[in-house]
């Protein structure tokens, strides 16, 4: 099964108004070719990532992981998004919510950051409801 955004951008400001593809670096109107070109350009930055990791510090870090990996495909790469968009269509969090949102995962990693490390079921737990909010608040275009 693909990834399948829907982009909801009227004034097409991210898409393409002929094919709905994001606007991108490489200027590819393509959805195949802009999957593959992202997919590689991803991959090649995520392997980069392993030998120089980024340690998440909070919500901020998440745009600076973000402006990583996406940078050779989009100039908004590791900006908040300003178009509501879905997955397969299931909403993610609007836009107008972000700051809330990102405040709110910000109290989620102090939080972490405070079990003791021995607690491995109360870190799994915790573990699990932050990974769960940043993919619902998803801030991101892509």
């Amino acid at each position: 099964m693909r990834n399948n955004y829907e982009y909801i951008d009227p004034d097409y400001t991210y898409t393409d108004p002929k094919t709905g593809v994001l606007r991108n670096l490489a200027d590819i109107t393509d959805s195949d070719g802009l999957l593959f070109f992202e997919s590689a350009a991803v991959v090649k930055r995520a392997k980069e990532l392993e030998t120089q990791p980024i340690t998440v510090q909070n919500t901020g870090t998440l745009l600076d992981i973000h402006r990583y990996l996406f940078q050779d495909v989009y100039h908004w790469a590791g900006q908040k998004g300003t178009v509501e968009i879905s997955k397969q269509g299931k909403p993610f969090f609007l836009t107008v919510y972000f700051d809330k949102g990102f405040v709110y995962i910000d109290t989620l990693v102090v939080g972490y950051r405070k079990i003791d490390r021995a607690e491995k079921s109360q870190l799994a737990g915790h573990l699990a409801v932050l990974l769960d909010s940043i993919n619902y608040l998803h801030p991101f275009r892509v």
